[in-house]
């Protein structure tokens, strides 16, 4: 899992490469000019001679990077304006020396130091550029832009939305700028981006939403700073990377000698009369995850239904007719909720009893979520001795909740979204104060761990928002983790790696069908694709 860091971590590190390592800032400056310009000449089909790029800089750093950017692109036969939003006299340090050397190989470099002063300028601009860059602002800004830069900002947002069908690609340098590095929120006008470029480490800003939703794709580039610094760095905020998948997938992957005995056997309690459909895309995708064996018991009145479009490899026997004890004997992870009656009595009762007796990893979704709403649910109520609360003892099987927003919301006992605007912080709280893992749904999925680190998925798209997906993933997480606590991999470690792939899921489902036709069947069905991605089948 790839470090997030805050502003203040990443300037630390900057200062330690340099004083303790030996490496100039001004060739960190360089570094993170060249990685820019590699994504643009990427993006621009592999070289930019003969392309006109606008790069617009402020005074600081990252206004070096831009003026640093300039010259290189400049250098391989672009065409570069650059726009200083101050004077060059007014530079000091790295910044200063770059624009001094970009004043050489650049088309123009011109002072703006007014809304008048760009208005009269972009009058007379050409405005076929192939690209707009991003320099003006870096990780330093805390407070929302002055307002006239705020307007040049929102003029080139505009600008830029109404020439969409030009082949124009914007990049900011770093992260964009309007944004404070080191939070999700967004306080006033933010320049919007194909693409951000960052170093070293991703920032807050960079991967949580709402405000990475202003940077387009993130590309992380290294530029120079060792590795031990990053390394010694203390954070409790991470990203997900392939990688991990990666090595989950290796962890659990086919030998010669598996067999379904080997591979867990997922247990999943879901359905209704009125929601069958939950139990059947939960199931369903339970069975494609790579575990060996999937049972989905469900009320009886929902099973004709149920059994009709049920995957001929999935058991399925009714609530009813099972002894409770030997519901789960067999079972290596639990998942219970999707499509449940929250209102009957008895499916209440057996979420408690699972919950309470649990010895195995347990999934709670959708039905059985509103037991643990406040003031009296679950979460809430003391366990049968020695008075300690049900989910303090760190030595019982994981419970893994996966509430979206609302059911949240529900469970804090309360309806006020400010309670949970700053959702790291509430992720953190929650999960540390229950000793729960909790994957709070949404855009940028959040999976919270009961010692505090919380992780950002980065896979995923708004297509997933449709019905179903979250009963999807639901059933992916229960074969996951039925395969995890068979071959004794860390089960947090499980959680990310299967919200990531049911992420990945869905941006191969975007691919081929659209946000607006797929569905959450074609997400279940794309899980082939992914794994094939990823090498491992």
């Amino acid at each position: 899992m790839q470090k997030v860091l805050t502003s203040a971590q990443m300037r630390e590190v900057d200062r330690l490469t340099t004083e303790r390592y030996g490496i100039p800032s001004i060739i960190l400056m360089e570094n993170a000019a060249h990685a820019v310009a590699r994504v643009i000449t990427e993006k621009l089909g592999g070289s930019v001679k003969g392309k006109s790029i606008l790069i617009l800089c402020g005074k600081g750093n990252n206004g070096g990077d831009g003026a640093a950017l300039g010259r290189q692109l400049a250098l391989s036969y672009a065409g570069v304006e650059l726009i200083l939003f101050g004077k060059v006299s007014e530079l000091k340090g790295d910044a200063r020396f770059n624009f001094d050397i970009a004043n050489h190989s650049v088309d123009f470099i011109r002072e703006i130091e007014s809304r008048e002063d760009w208005d009269k300028w972009f009058a007379n601009a050409s405005q076929d550029w192939d690209a707009v860059v991003d320099a003006i602002f870096g990780t330093g800004l805390t407070r929302p832009l002055d307002i006239w830069l705020g307007n040049v900002v929102r003029h080139i947002n505009i600008v830029n939305e109404a020439q969409r069908d030009l082949p124009r690609f914007t990049v900011s340098v770093d992260i964009p700028s309007g944004l404070s590095a080191d939070s999700e929120q967004v306080t006033g006008e933010t320049f919007r981006s194909d693409a951000t470029v960052t170093f070293t480490a991703p920032k807050a800003a960079n991967v949580l939403a709402p405000a990475a939703g202003f940077g387009g794709e993130l590309f992380v580039e290294d530029i120079g700073s060792p590795y031990e610094l990053l390394y010694s760095v203390e954070s409790s905020l991470f990203v997900t990377e392939q990688d991990d998948v990666v090595e989950w997938l290796s962890n659990s992957e086919f030998d010669r000698s598996s067999h379904k005995k080997k591979r867990g056997h997922s247990l999943l309690i879901a359905g209704s009369d009125e929601y069958s459909g939950a139990a059947v895309l939960a199931g369903n995708a339970a069975m494609r995850s790579g575990v060996g064996l999937t049972t989905l018991v469900c009320p009886a009145n929902g099973k004709a239904e149920i059994a009709s479009r049920l995957l001929p490899d999935v058991i399925l026997k009714t609530i009813e007719l099972q002894n409770r004890t030997e519901l789960v004997s067999d079972a290596d992870a639990i998942a219970i909720g999707c499509g449940l009656d929250a209102n009957d009595k008895g499916i209440g009762k057996l979420v408690g009893e699972i919950i309470e007796n649990r010895k195995v990893p347990v999934v709670v979704d959708a039905g059985a979520l509103w037991f643990f709403n406040s003031p009296d649910g679950l979460l809430q109520k003391p366990a049968r001795s020695k008075g300690v609360r049900q989910f303090d003892s760190s030595q019982r099987p994981p419970l893994i909740l996966t509430p979206h927003e609302g059911e949240f919301l529900r469970v804090l006992g309360t309806d006020d979204r400010d309670v949970i605007k700053e959702r790291v912080a509430a992720v953190r709280e929650f999960a540390t104060q229950h000793n729960v893992i909790l994957v709070l749904k949404g855009e940028r999925v959040l999976i919270g761990a009961p010692d505090g680190r919380v992780v950002v998925n980065p896979t995923g798209n708004s297509g997933l928002g449709k019905a179903g997906n979250g009963d999807t993933l639901t059933g992916i997480l229960a074969g996951f983790t039925a395969q995890a606590a068979k071959m004794n991999i860390d089960i947090f470690e499980t959680v990310v790696a299967a919200v990531y792939i049911a992420g990945m899921a869905g941006d191969v489902a975007e691919r081929k069908f659209g946000k607006r036709v797929m569905t959450a069947s074609d997400v279940r069905e794309c899980l082939a694709d992914v794994f094939e991605e990823l090498g491992r089948n």
